[in-house]
């Protein structure tokens, strides 16, 4: 079958066509070059302000959901059958102000402006899903947006206050929704579509084996999931990315089975998308998820995202290699399983060949007598990368200590277990002194480097602390275990 020349979409309420997108183009820039949408700003153009936000709502399982995310690293090329919803888009009964917009309005939610309809995006998407939101679900929800002038409170106010000026059922997006479900759907051809101009391609294959071969005709190619690290690549730094094979589109890629032994997902699954699996399975992981950048970055990113980059500051590898997690790689029809932690070969090296990608990740479920705690250390509180991430898992038998896996990021060159604390756990009895012992070791484990997030001095001291905190917080009962996280 001859791929599709051009990327198909709904924005706002048409239905769109776009020939000739280039890997690198951006949501953002198109909607304000090309469209003239200019309500989306650029504010920081690293997904890190919010001022870009949009809604962009696909089909998952036949339903249609809303996301925000963040435009202005959010590449054109993904957006293959979604629907795109920009500010302008938003009214009221008659023409009037939207539900949103009118809290804005009134609990003065606004004043320089520039990042007004970023948080109006935010609080539209919020007040779908939650029209009734608790302050932390309101918070939770603008961890992603950024504003200089008026200190929160005022926007906090308006999202309480939405549902009185509406309610969502009878909001255009509700009202259309089994229409709108109904376009994109016919936009699905299961066609896999090539675009843009030879030095800069765009490619989405057909499904997760088209994936397969895409990638070994093109084994250079950039692979784009959620682009919350690509998208940085072109922003900042300006860097060609094409050939690119975009995948965040592939639902063969999002799968997640839950078994009595382990838990294994797709490498396309984004964050949010895993947030439940988190919320039943791993409750100790929930105030930790919630720090991972903010909404719109927890939309689009993904687990597999977060591994394949090989960042040794990356939020998610210390924690599943703590407990236990494996990669499956595969090339064409091949496939291979190996530890996560050996994944993670040196500072920008990962063990993957020539054509290979990560498919699957397998996380064990936890056994009895396990206690597990996952650590974040950054300077901002929301929103901001590890200084020190930590995942700590310690298996308990008899009060003593059988087995011991504890993983750092931001210590080393890659995500790195640390051998010599685990060493000094394993066969001990729970006591402080164990844990003193092993933040003792850990400065045999690490070297770690300074730089504008931190000193070496710090990050050992805290690394070393996260130990120290992790006995306290357990407590000294040994036969109650406890799993938590921070």
């Amino acid at each position: 079958m001859t791929p599709r020349q051009e990327i198909r979409f709904i924005l706002n309420g048409r239905a769109t066509a776009v020939p000739d997108v280039g890997a690198s183009q951006t949501l953002l820039d198109f909607l304000r070059l090309d469209r003239r949408l200019t309500g989306t700003k650029e504010g920081c153009a690293e997904g890190d302000c919010g001022a870009c936000t949009v809604l962009v709502g696909r089909l998952q399982d036949g339903a249609l959901t809303y996301e925000v995310v963040n435009a202005c690293i959010r590449f054109l090329a993904s957006l293959d059958g979604c629907h795109i919803v920009t500010v302008e888009h938003l009214s009221g009964p008659d023409g009037r102000l939207h539900p949103v917009q009118q809290a804005m309005v009134e609990h003065h939610g606004s004043q320089c402006g520039f990042c007004t309809p970023g948080f109006v995006m935010a609080l539209y998407a919020l007040w779908m899903e939650r029209p009734e939101p608790t302050l932390e679900q309101i918070e939770t929800a603008l961890q992603g947006n950024l504003c200089r002038c008026t200190g929160y409170e005022p926007i906090i106010r308006a999202a309480e206050a939405v549902s009185r000026h509406g309610t969502p059922s009878a909001d255009y997006l509700m009202r259309e929704r089994d229409a709108t479900a109904k376009q994109l759907q016919a936009l699905k051809d299961g066609n896999r579509v090539v675009t843009g101009p030879a030095d800069n391609r765009a490619i989405l294959p057909a499904d997760v084996d088209d994936f397969a071969q895409v990638l070994l005709e093109h084994p250079d190619a950039t692979i784009v999931a959620g682009a919350t690290d690509v998208g940085l690549w072109v922003t900042k730094f300006l860097r060609p990315i094409g050939p690119a094979i975009f995948i965040s589109h592939l639902d063969g890629l999002k799968s997640i089975a839950v078994t009595d032994a382990d838990i294994s997902i797709g490498a396309g699954v984004t964050y949010s998308e895993f947030d439940p699996v988190i919320s039943e399975h791993f409750p100790y992981l929930r105030e930790y998820w919630d720090r991972i950048a903010g909404w719109q970055v927890r939309n689009m990113g993904t687990i597999g995202g977060n591994i394949a980059n090989g960042s040794p500051i990356g939020d998610t590898p210390p924690v599943l290699i703590a407990l236990g997690a494996e990669v499956t790689l595969r090339r064409g029809a091949d496939r291979r399983t190996l530890p996560l932690e050996d994944f993670f070969v040196d500072y920008g090296k990962q063990d993957r060949a020539e054509g290979e990608f990560v498919e699957t990740i397998r996380i064990p479920r936890p056994a009895d007598g396990q206690r597990d705690a996952a650590y974040k250390i950054s300077k901002r509180r929301d929103e901001d990368i590890s200084s020190v991430a930590a995942g700590i898992s310690v298996q308990l038998t008899d009060g003593r200590i059988t087995r011991a896996r504890i993983a750092l990021g931001g210590m080393a060159a890659t995500p790195k277990r640390a051998a010599g604390a685990e060493a000094a756990l394993i066969g001990q009895e729970w006591s402080e002194a164990a844990f003193e012992a092993a933040a003792v070791a850990l400065a045999g484990d690490f070297a770690p480097l300074t730089d504008w997030r931190a000193s070496a001095d710090y990050r050992m001291r805290a690394a070393q602390n996260l130990l120290r905190r992790f006995y306290l917080e357990q407590g000294a009962d040994a036969d109650s275990p406890v799993r938590l996280s921070a």
